[in-house]
């Protein structure tokens, strides 16, 4: 019998052999800023006869695989003139690009960029990344453009309240954000009561922030990653740039160690105001200092060797009777390799530290804590194919915490020298992650990290009666630290507790057209340390500590859906995304906990759970002479810790109460004005609900006491936070290119001057004896001129 082929596999199997019966080669290689050879991370590069785009990553490099053939290379970035160009390949070639950065004139603003083309068909969601230039444009607070100041201005960021640090993301705490520079973790991003942060944008380069989505090489915490990068300097000529203001200066070298080949930056800043108040006998002063340093050296076109440290300090001393010192360190040695024109590497040993240490005169106290980390990581991206990139790598952490050094302060001080018990402990992980296309519409990027955490010794644990750190006494219904029945001496690395987690990642994106897509994204991540912070308290505490049998590791779920759209040609943008995030082991406070000498915290918490949920709507302004974006969240953040039996109440009778993080109204109109080459303006409007807070509901007398009484905890809230800020831009010679350029800013912080409530305090009146409310405002107005120059 006569076997028959059936027509429709002959044309597929032609269709095979016509694939791949056609040589296909690889173009790589480097794209940089021209005129320093500064590499640029994210550019966008299109080839539009072989419909494949692609981006450089974090370190500037490209690569795509294309069948023998003539074709045009599109490349776009913001800030830069693209480049179009047509090449023939007919073998693997590297090709390097050198990008001209945009004059500055009128045309600048009209620049157009494939960027949010690009961001339609990624399947990357809950994620802005901001470029310095975008930043330089944003009202500078006391003469300098500030990052943090610049991500407080995206959907479902916030403040907790003026004159706090860090920031809070979806609802999260501060410690679930993990903050990088050049990959070394940041534990404080503040300087001076959070007016500046510790990046001085002179000396970075890029920036992203993750609220969700968040690929699987990151871990550690629950909240968010900021991924900031260090420029790398010039080597190709030497510049210098700077800025004089009436708060602070800074000033930044950079230029060629062997011209060509190696290259370095030092950027230094620092605050004076506290020299001024010397002079007035002012007894109180505020002050901050920071240095950034990197160096490299690129021994061929396969080899890059990075080194880059931070180092940073804040002094806040209140006539002596309340002093603050706190900083971090920060320094990475990194080695890029390229294996191959489709494997790249980077290997980091990175070192971080950060010391806390408060001095309080009327309890006759000075105490020093602090966190180190030791942390190796090596990653790897492959790429396959156009449509399939791999990416895995492996992350060791070791920790060392010292929750306090306690000693006397004062020549009366009756504080008796301590050291509370120090801890350490090690942090695994092994992640794989794949970016692919399944079709011009669909693309996914998921992937699993699997990590482990172990405490150890050497430690005396307490031990407690039933395990219970915590007793409830039934007569007065409040819990209260429970005593120690013994203690459990654990030797030298010998394993206290530990912990295993799978986390798996998973993003989607469906492109409806080229200018419209929806993406999905579901990301589980473990967080194993805990800042233990009571800023309620009179003596402020910063102090981080590691998961423990008690103290348990926090794992969040999160999904969210997304919406995208690109309009009129990329003039304007829509983003609109919903999320819903869930974690588990949300530790919170007892009522009345004291974490003031306490060697134990375990014994003034307890665990419970979390949960946020919210819509974020982005509406971006991209080209012309106005430029800029409104952001809007309304969003719910909630904590429930239960009773740990039937006859315990938890906090708050075991309901959900508002987490401190709550905010349900989240509005900022963030804009930037080119008038003409010489003048530019800026505003940025901020409006926030008020912060979660537990005011008294009435008072009782005991034994001839005012004693207040509480209602449900976190049930009242701060008033309205909003406030308007303004800054105007003159450049006297817009086309000079070489020689001095200088420019002045003009500022003002809080326009119409809102004092907005950063606490309050219930007291009776001495003379009355009625009950009365006291706001406390940091600031007001402040208005600003600095002087920014280079050559």
């Amino acid at each position: 019998m006569k076997s028959r082929i059936h027509p429709f596999l002959l044309l597929f199997f032609a269709f095979v052999v016509h694939t791949y019966s056609q040589e296909k080669v690889t173009l790589s290689g480097i794209i940089a800023n021209e005129s320093n050879t500064e590499t640029l991370i994210g550019v966008n590069i299109y080839i539009p006869e072989a419909k494949v785009g692609i981006t450089t990553n974090s370190y500037g490099f490209y690569t795509t695989t294309l069948p023998k053939g003539t074709y045009t290379v599109i490349i776009s970035y913001m800030g830069f003139n693209n480049i179009e160009e047509t090449i023939t390949l007919t073998e693997n070639t590297k090709m390097n690009f050198g990008m001209t950065e945009v004059s500055k004139t009128l045309d600048e603003v009209v620049i157009k960029s494939n960027t949010t083309k690009a961001n339609i068909r990624k399947p990357e969601m809950s994620t802005n990344k901001l470029s310095i230039a975008t930043i330089k444009k944003m009202p500078a607070v006391l003469g300098e453009v500030d990052v943090l100041k610049s991500i407080l201005q995206l959907p479902g960021v916030t403040n907790a309240q003026e004159g706090a640090s860090g920031f809070n993301v979806r609802g999260g705490s501060v410690d679930g954000n993990l903050v990088l520079l050049d990959e070394a973790v940041v534990y404080n991003t503040s300087h001076l009561f959070g007016f500046f942060s510790v990046f001085n944008s002179d000396v970075i380069k890029d920036l992203k922030l993750y609220k969700g989505g968040i690929p699987a090489n990151f871990g550690g915490r629950i909240s968010s990653v900021l991924d900031i990068y260090q420029k790398e300097g010039n080597n190709k000529e030497y510049h210098v740039n700077g800025g004089i203001g009436l708060v602070s200066s800074r000033l930044l070298v950079e230029g060629p160690i062997v011209k060509e080949k190696s290259s370095f930056v030092v950027a230094g800043r620092g605050s004076y105001a506290h020299l001024f108040m010397k002079l007035a006998d002012e007894p109180n002063s505020a002050y901050f200092y920071d240095l950034n340093a990197k160096f490299n050296y690129k021994f061929n076109d396969r080899n890059n060797v990075f080194v880059s440290g931070y180092f940073g300090n804040d002094n806040l001393n209140f006539n002596n009777s309340f002093i603050n010192v706190y900083g971090n360190k920060l320094f990475n040695l990194r080695w890029n390799h390229i294996f191959s024109d489709k494997i790249f590497s980077n290997a980091s040993a990175i070192y971080s530290d950060y010391d806390y240490q408060i001095k309080v005169k009327t309890v006759g106290l000075d105490w020093k804590s602090d966190v180190k980390n030791y942390n190796f990581k090596y990653d790897f991206k492959h790429y396959f194919s156009n449509d399939l990139t791999l990416n895995y790598g492996i992350n060791s952490i070791y920790y060392s915490f010292n929750p306090g050094t306690i000693r006397p302060y004062g020549e009366t001080s009756a504080i008796n020298p301590d050291q509370l018990a120090k801890k350490y402990a090690f942090e695994n992980a092994i992640y794989i992650s794949a970016e692919q296309n399944l079709s011009e519409k669909l693309s996914l990027n998921y992937g699993l990290r699997y990590s482990n955490f172990q405490r150890l010794g050497a430690q005396e644990v307490y031990t407690y009666a039933n395990n219970q750190p915590l007793v409830f006494n039934q007569e007065f219904q409040i819990y209260e630290e429970a005593e120690p029945t013994g203690t459990i001496n654990y030797k030298k690395n010998k394993k206290i507790a530990s912990f295993d987690n799978l986390e798996p990642r998973l993003a989607m994106a469906y492109s409806l057209n080229n200018d419209q897509s929806i993406k999905v994204s579901y990301n589980r991540m473990s967080q194993y340390v805990h800042l233990i912070s009571n800023t309620a308290s009179a003596t402020p505490l910063d102090i981080w500590a590691p998961s423990d049998q008690y103290l348990k590791p926090e794992i969040l779920d999160q999904v969210a859906l997304g919406y995208f759209h690109n309009f009129k040609d990329d003039k304007y943008s829509l983003e609109a995304e919903t999320f819903y995030k869930k974690v588990k082991n949300k530790a919170d406070y007892i009522d009345g906990a004291d974490l003031l000498g306490i060697d134990a915290v375990e014994r003034v918490l307890l665990n419970g759970e979390a949960r946020s949920y919210g819509l974020e709507l982005m509406f971006k302004k991209n080209t012309g002479k106005l430029t800029g974006w409104v952001s809007y969240t309304i969003s719910k953040a909630e904590q429930r810790t239960p009773g740990r039996n039937a006859d315990e109440p938890g906090i708050n009778n075991g309901e959900w109460y508002r987490a401190n993080f709550d905010k349900l109204h989240n509005l900022s109109v963030t804009g930037a004005y080119t008038l003409n080459p010489k003048w530019t303006f800026g505003s940025i409007f901020t409006f926030q609900s008020g912060k979660a807070a537990t005011f008294p509901n009435g008072k009782y007398q005991y034994q001839g006491i005012t004693v207040a009484s509480y209602g449900s905890r976190n049930d009242d809230s701060l008033s309205a936070y909003h406030h308007l800020d303004v800054s105007a831009t003159y450049t006297p010679k817009p086309d000079k290119k070489k020689g001095w350029q200088g420019e002045w800013n003009f500022s003002i912080y809080n326009l119409y001057s809102r004092s907005n409530a950063a606490s309050y305090s219930f007291r009776q009146n001495e003379d009355t004896g009625l009950s009365e409310t006291r706001r406390t405002s940091i600031f007001g107005i402040v208005p600003s001129v600095s002087y920014n120059f280079k050559f």
